[in-house]
């Protein structure tokens, strides 16, 4: 793309740079720049891109894209062999120059995208397994994978910046993708991560404290979310998919007033409701009611939780023009998402161990209940392990601690990815919830050692619940990264037992 229809279509407030310049790709990151491309130089949280644009030059870039006067004007005047161009906004001007060099793929794709504090990973899983059912190629970008049609990939962040998610697009469309399935982080719809991006169905799954250590307020955090309702860089949504047992779900009704509104519940006013709910371990069963008619639901999903993400999946699915019939076979052959209510085996030892993403005190509150439902006809017991993580919202982890003491029979608290901080510091700030609660609390630090404890603590009957970290395969700790997978340590930990 010659460098005079490069800066048509970013908003430039000043360029400089000879026409002849030709720009092949776009890049933000110096390290990856390869000779033509434009390196967008963009101030960050953590980091300010401007601070490698010699480095990036030095590489090759064509062009460069800032959005500091004080580095335009000295690139201007060094009469650098490459286009330059000054711009308002980095990150909106990342996803423009992406999305013209790489032949807008965002605008051959119909998006749907899912926001919420919980279920927003299941959720997406579950709609582009009711998509796929229909035979429709699909990409799907979230917090544990990113599909492209039938290659699956390791997904670094839950929402990309702009020029990573219109690649994966752009990968999509060539391998015959039509829809798009994408969770949208609030820290991506502030910072404007999915700046232009045209989303057919907006999906709101419910809203609960978390990510303070970030917007603050829960009105800020709020906020965030609403932008996907609004359109960031985009007309609104076609549709909104509403919770409508959720107070934010009922405040978003006036906010996406431009869209169609469909709702979902399994209490209130919800258009896609649940009725004759039947759960047990490793399947759900229920009648859907919805404005086409009703149908009956199976899945093999567990859980009051996982009845809210179908319900939700469901009407996006409908919105995207699949019918109730499709959409149950969709919902029945949907697999398990790793580390969502994920049953680890445990032969014939009677337990039954469950690997959870929960981390917050709303999704361990529902993550316990469902195991209290399962183990309620056989008498046994839920024994909770969480830990909360470190440099994060600090005023949850008393919450978290109250939320584990009050539905459990025995908590087991650890560390859970401490980063800088002190893990026993952490813990000690979320026993004080556990204790207030009577129950019987076992600390131990060492995660590997606390999985041990909790799962020789159980008896046949009994449920261990193992929440916080989900997918992940690594602990986060001061002194770096190391391996750690709760199913592997969990599973080691059964066959010991066996």
């Amino acid at each position: 793309m010659r460098w005079t229809d490069f800066i048509a279509n970013v908003g430039v407030v000043e360029s400089a740079g000879a026409p002849a310049v030709e720009v092949t790709g776009v890049e933000y990151d110096s390290r990856r720049v390869g000779r033509g491309d434009a390196f967008v130089a963009m101030r960050g949280g953590a980091t300010d891109g401007n601070r490698y644009i010699e480095a990036a030059v030095a590489q090759g870039a064509a062009a460069v894209v800032t959005d500091s006067r004080e580095a335009y004007e000295g690139l201007r005047r060094d009469d650098a062999a490459v286009g330059v161009a000054l711009v308002e906004h980095g990150r909106r001007a990342l996803a423009e120059a992406s999305a013209a060099v790489m032949g807008h793929p965002e605008r051959r794709l119909a998006l749907s995208a899912v926001t919420g504090t919980n279920g927003k990973t299941t959720t997406a899983f579950l709609l582009e397994a009711m998509l796929r059912s229909v035979r429709r190629t699909c990409v799907l970008i979230g917090t544990i994978e990113t599909h492209v049609g039938d290659e699956v990939r390791v997904s670094p962040h839950t929402t990309p910046e702009s020029r990573d998610v219109l690649a994966i697009f752009a990968d999509g469309v060539k391998a015959g993708a039509t829809e798009a399935v994408m969770e949208m982080s609030s820290h991506a719809l502030e910072q404007e991560r999915v700046w232009g991006l045209p989303v057919d169905v907006a999906i709101f799954t419910n809203l609960t404290q978390d990510h303070l250590d970030y917007h603050e307020t829960m009105e800020a955090y709020f906020a965030a979310k609403t932008r996907l309702f609004e359109g960031v860089g985009a007309p609104p949504p076609r549709v909104a998919v509403l919770n409508a047992d959720d107070p934010y779900g009922e405040r978003l009704v006036a906010i996406a007033g431009q869209s169609q509104v469909l709702s979902y519940g399994m209490e209130g006013w919800g258009e896609f409701r649940a009725e004759s709910v039947q759960m047990l371990a490793g399947e759900t069963r229920f009648r859907m009611m919805t404005p086409a008619g009703v149908v009956e639901m199976r899945s093999p999903l567990t859980g009051r939780v996982n009845v809210y993400n179908l319900l939700a999946a469901s009407a996006a699915a409908w919105a995207r023009g699949l019918t109730l019939d499709e959409i149950a076979v969709g919902a029945a052959a949907g697999a398990q998402v790793p580390g969502r209510f994920e049953v680890v085996p445990s032969g014939d030892t009677g337990i039954t161990v469950v690997v959870d993403y929960a981390h917050t005190d709303d999704a361990l509150r529902n993550l316990i209940a469902l195991g209290r439902e399962l183990v309620k006809e056989r008498g046994g017991r839920v024994i909770t392990l969480f830990g909360c993580g470190g440099d994060r919202d600090r005023t949850k982890r008393p919450r978290m601690g109250k939320a584990a003491g009050e539905g459990s029979d025995l908590v087991v608290l650890t560390s859970d990815n401490p980063r800088s901080e002190e893990p026993m510091a952490i813990i000690e700030e979320a026993l004080a919830g556990v204790t207030a609660t009577g129950t019987t609390c076992i600390v131990e630090e060492d995660r590997a050692g606390a999985i041990e404890i909790a799962i020789r603590s159980a008896r046949a009957g009994d449920i261990v619940l193992l929440a916080g970290k989900g997918h992940e395969k690594v602990q986060v700790l001061r002194d770096g990264t190391v391996p750690f997978d709760d199913v592997a340590v969990a599973a080691a930990a059964l066959k010991e037992i066996a």
